[in-house]
């Protein structure tokens, strides 16, 4: 996994790297589901750090021929599994086995930010995947930083005879290029459709899957747990399962190495199980030459691809009952120390829950795990992203676009407000203008009254007084009538007469004169009306400053009985005196 030319210094503990962790919650529930078992796991994190609170498992309620890779089939199974042990978790985190997990490792420049290594791995883990990257999640851990030697260039060829030997390259080992420091990062990468069934899964079960771990690496922080790993050597893990063996290297909490192969060997059928809940045991001589052969095949691969890393011990962990078996089988061919480990002592669990530990050994590591401060190396629901790029170019072109339109808008919307409101005054106005167009002879009668009165006012005479006095010198209405009575700015009186006859009007120069009045004469006009008064004069009236009326002793002429000068239909047709 690794070029022979990198200096592999001592191994030593790497911290998990996280980009952004949340808050670490109050109770943490594992489900970890080993075969036709679901093993359940539930810590807290407390003062000294996460405290495993409670361990349990129960079988699944589903038949041999079941299609466990249908969430609807699996997924009610595990609700009544979750009620038969009166769970009902909160924060919930599976793992994925290492059979569904793509594996690599990466040699990459020490990169400080979070960001520019996620891009970095996004970038080169893409490259290789045996399908399509759009269709991958994928998560890393840094697991340490070596120091890789720099290639040295070529020699340049032989310089010919009679070339200065100063030419020639030097062969000082001090010119060779210094080792650059390069991180050496666990990918995992998983397709869409696995976190999609752990999901719908969830869903189903009745609970929310707030994280989804890596079950190798769930081994491993169990392994820490239990510190296990006593030297800075490497040593092997394997684990048991009814259909499965898990053959993984580790370094404190670092995964060096992972495989995992199916078991298919069918169980006797006069092999009935004690316990119906139980599941059923393998065929022990299977198992075992099976889980042999292959921890040979891994640590062979692993020293191949690793050979300055030396495996100290072996550790056994399962609950199939055949674990002490497969000890001794490994000590044997391989001569290195081998322990069956059983959790229940290291982590100090008590009670019913500690027969339970030597099968929990995945469901012990997701809980610890995510129960800790520093949160799960690998968690496929929210997993290490690369920072999105944006297009700082096109994002300004686009709010200046934005801002044109929006000023555009709002000039559009100022502009229709405005000539809306300049439309309504405008018709207000041209109403009012037709409504006093069609009062302007009423306004115009009213202005010229109004200089009369002016005019009236002006002069000191009470000219109502004279208009009285004219009507009792004047003929009687049959003879004579008045057309029109002006006062003028000098102060006279100007009168405008219809009559019947010239003789009227001529006498009518002597009455005046009698009744006090100076009187300019004026000529004689035919001029006949409907009425039949065919003659018409203008007389002006000077008032002399000595002439005074008295009211009392005027004699007014008695009004015709078909008078109908103060009729108002009469008057709007422009009769009467």
């Amino acid at each position: 996994m690794s070029d022979p030319a990198i200096q592999d210094p001592p191994r030593r503990r790497i911290p998990f790297v996280r980009e952004k962790r949340q808050r670490t919650p109050a109770v943490v529930t594992a489900v970890d589901l080993d075969g036709n078992i679901v093993r359940l796991c539930q810590a807290t994190q407390r003062s000294g750090g996460p405290t495993v609170t409670r361990l349990a498992s129960a079988s699944l309620d589903l038949p041999p021929e079941a299609n466990r890779t249908d969430p609807a089939i699996v997924g009610p199974a595990l609700s009544r599994a979750l009620a038969k042990l009166r769970i009902k978790p909160a924060t919930v985190v599976m793992g994925i086995p290492r059979a569904q997990v793509v594996l690599r490792t990466l040699l990459l420049p020490p990169v400080q930010n979070p960001g520019e290594l996620a891009s970095l791995v996004h970038f080169q883990a893409g490259r290789d995947l045996p399908f399509r990257a759009e269709d991958a999640v994928i998560d890393f851990q840094v697991r340490r930083t070596i120091q890789v030697p720099q290639r040295a260039a070529a020699p340049e060829p032989a310089a010919p005879s009679g070339t200065p030997s100063a030419s020639l390259p030097s062969a000082d080992p001090a010119a060779a290029p210094a080792p650059a420091p390069r991180l050496e990062v666990l990918v995992a990468v998983v397709k869409r459709d696995t976190i999609a069934f752990y999901q719908q899964l969830a869903e189903i079960a009745g609970f929310k899957l707030a994280a989804l771990g890596f079950l190798p690496h769930a081994h491993a922080r169990c392994i820490q747990a239990c510190h296990v790993a006593d030297t800075d050597n490497a040593f092997a893990l394997v684990s048991l399962r009814p259909d499965e063996v898990t053959i993984e290297v580790l370094s404190h909490d670092a995964l060096l190495f992972s495989r995992a192969t199916r078991f298919t060997s069918p169980t006797p059928e006069s092999a009935e199980p004690a316990d119906p809940a139980a599941a059923p045991r393998p065929d022990p001589l299977s198992l075992v030459q099976h889980a042999t052969r292959e921890t040979l095949r891994s640590l062979h691969a692993f020293s191949g691809s690793e050979p300055d890393t030396t495996i100290s011990k072996l550790v056994v962990a399962g609950a199939t009952g055949l674990e002490s078996d497969l000890s001794t089988a490994l000590a044997d061919r391989l001569g290195l120390p081998t322990t069956h480990l059983d959790p229940a002592g290291p982590l100090r669990i008590t009670g019913e829950s500690a027969a339970e530990a030597p099968g929990a050994l995945a469901a012990l590591g997701l809980a610890l795990g995510l129960a800790d401060r520093s949160g799960l190396p690998f968690d496929f629901l929210n997993p290490k992203r690369p920072p999105v790029q944006r297009d700082t170019r096109r994002l300004k072109i686009l709010l200046g676009a934005t801002a044109a339109i929006l000023v555009l808008v709002a000039t559009f919307g100022i502009r229709t407000t405005l000539v809306r409101r300049e439309t309504d005054l405008y018709n207000q106005a041209y109403a009012e203008l037709m409504d006093a167009e069609k009062k302007r002879p009423i306004y115009r009668r009213g202005i010229l009254q109004g200089t009369t009165v002016d005019n009236w006012i002006k002069t000191g005479r009470d000219w109502t007084d004279h208009f009285a006095h004219l009507s009792a010198v004047l003929p009687p209405a049959e003879d004579l009538y008045i057309k029109k009575f002006t006062v003028t700015g000098q102060g006279s009186l100007r009168i405008a007469v219809q009559a019947r006859s010239g003789e009227i009007i001529a006498r009518l120069d002597k009455q005046l004169r009698a009744a006090g009045y100076d009187v300019k004469p004026s000529a004689i006009t035919p001029g006949s009306d409907r009425y039949g008064y065919d003659f018409a004069s203008v007389v002006e009236l000077l008032i002399p400053a000595k002439l005074k009326i008295d009211l009392t002793k005027l004699k007014v002429p008695t009004r015709p009985t078909d008078d109908g000068s103060l009729d108002p239909e009469l008057m709007k047709r422009g009769g009467g005196s």
